[in-house]
């Protein structure tokens, strides 16, 4: 059992947040059942429900699956709280930004290679929330398929509260540190991190630098889990122990709060009469957590050839066809190239899977030019992509000697469906409209007769 506590009377400048973060300690595993109290003697022993709560908190329990799921897939904590989630104002309506939900239905689907550069700056005074940029996604938020692919880019700490009851919130911060506090704990994630905020948890999101900028998977789907290893094995990957849970940290703050709630699409605010990061102990497998992804365990090829992208799978959210994902969580993290008569960057194809791709740092190896941190491209079903041509022509006559990459950070999120547009992402004006021609001067080398 691990302790942990603050209270708060207000948004903690950037040094603040920085020692804050910096200090902070966490439970380690993924899915594991986790228990945390801020206080000694606030989770209640033996039982999760008693008639009186210990230090008279309420007792709730958080439900990321149904009742029934199988044991195996079932997600829930008890939370011990100062006041119940029930004790709250009724939601109104109010405006969604650029945030956007599934179905998207404002553009068809495009069949072209897409890719942007990075986001613009953001208005003065943007958080989090208000700096979400929605780029597209798939299926139905209430039907609980697909995802949405966001950015993010803000330059303030938020002063509000929100949760999102339509998906689970994979975080992958390119530029600027994030201290992120939950109704579980705090956790801190840099560039080079992710952080998954379950679906309906309440968070804040404070900036440890000026600025802060990344991505965002919305996963509607099933919970994102470890793949299965298969002929792997016991090991490799991402490991289970080097997840991170937070530790127990309660706000105890009494006077308005606002508190944003995202439901079928749609932003609905409420204001609190205090602050709803109030749980004292918890205790369950239904947690946030932060992932350092230079610790993915590669995986790869020792003798010849470039194994398939999936080998990089860090989290999956598995549809109801097995293999086939509602959306992976690929990384391509720093590893040693040694395949012999290998073309050793990732080799032109085409995949009945949609890919959205992401760099954090660095570059990417079948991408000599135009993909840069912060921006993006996009490859739908079936559209074909590959190295480029730069890159083609240095891979096809390099020395094949081992070679270490360890200059790029990249990430992709990839989807069973097509990835539709929003609007804005359709006609930004930092879509890249000539980025077919990095394919151009592909020249022909075939010969009949060897």
């Amino acid at each position: 059992m691990s302790d942990g506590g603050t209270s708060r009377t207000g948004v903690s400048g950037h040094g603040d947040a920085r020692k804050t973060a910096e200090g902070l300690t966490y439970l380690s595993g993924f899915g594991n059942e986790h228990s945390s109290e801020a206080v000694p003697g606030a989770l209640p022993e033996g039982r999760n429900s008693p008639q009186r709560a210990p230090l008279g908190l309420y007792a709730e329990q958080l439900s990321g699956t149904a009742f029934t799921e199988p044991r195996d897939r079932n997600r829930r904590s008890w939370l011990y709280r100062i006041r119940p989630s029930a004790a709250h104002p009724a939601f109104t309506r109010t405006d969604n930004g650029a945030l956007r939900t599934a179905p998207f239905t404002e553009t068809v689907p495009d069949p072209n290679r897409l890719r942007w550069n990075p986001l613009p700056e953001p208005a003065p005074g943007t958080d989090f929330l208000a700096g979400l940029w929605t780029l597209g996604g798939n299926g139905d938020a209430s039907q609980r398929t697909g995802i949405a692919v966001h950015l993010y880019h803000a330059n303030a700490s938020m002063d509000r509260v929100f949760s999102d009851a339509d998906g689970e919130l994979l975080i992958v911060p390119e530029r600027g540190g994030l201290l992120l506090r939950t109704e579980f704990g705090l956790l801190h994630a840099e560039p080079g991190h992710v952080a998954l905020i379950p679906r309906g948890v309440r968070f804040r999101v404070e900036l440890l630098d000026g600025s802060a900028r990344g991505y965002v998977c919305e996963n509607y789907g099933a919970p994102f889990r470890l793949p299965d290893l298969g002929p792997i094995g016991a090991n490799g990957l991402a490991n289970p122990r080097d997840f991170r849970a937070p530790v127990a940290a309660y706000e105890d703050v009494e006077g308005p709060v606002e508190v944003v709630n995202k439901y079928c699409g749609n932003l609905w605010t409420a204001t609190y009469d205090h602050s709803p990061l109030d749980v004292v102990a918890w205790h369950g497998n239904y947690t946030p957590y932060v992932y350092d992804l230079r610790r993915f365990n590669v995986i790869g090829t020792i003798s010849y050839d470039h194994p398939d992208p999936s080998i990089f799978t860090v989290l999956t959210s598995p549809s109801d066809s097995p293999g086939l994902a509602n959306v992976d969580f690929v990384v391509f993290a720093p590893r040693w190239l040694v395949g012999e008569d290998t073309f050793r960057p990732p080799y032109f194809h085409r995949n009945v899977m949609s890919e959205y791709m992401g760099l954090i740092e660095g570059a990417y190896d079948a991408k000599a030019e135009g993909f840069v941190p912060g921006g993006g491209s996009l490859h739908n079903m079936m559209s074909a992509h590959g190295p480029d041509r730069e890159t083609f022509d240095k891979a096809s006559s390099a020395e094949l000697k081992p070679q270490k990459l360890d200059d790029g950070l990249a990430f992709m999120f990839e989807t069973r469906w097509p990835v539709a547009l929003t609007e804005r992402a359709a006609s930004a004006d930092h879509l890249q409209q000539r980025y077919d021609d990095v394919w151009r001067g592909l020249e022909r080398h075939f010969r009949a007769e060897r």
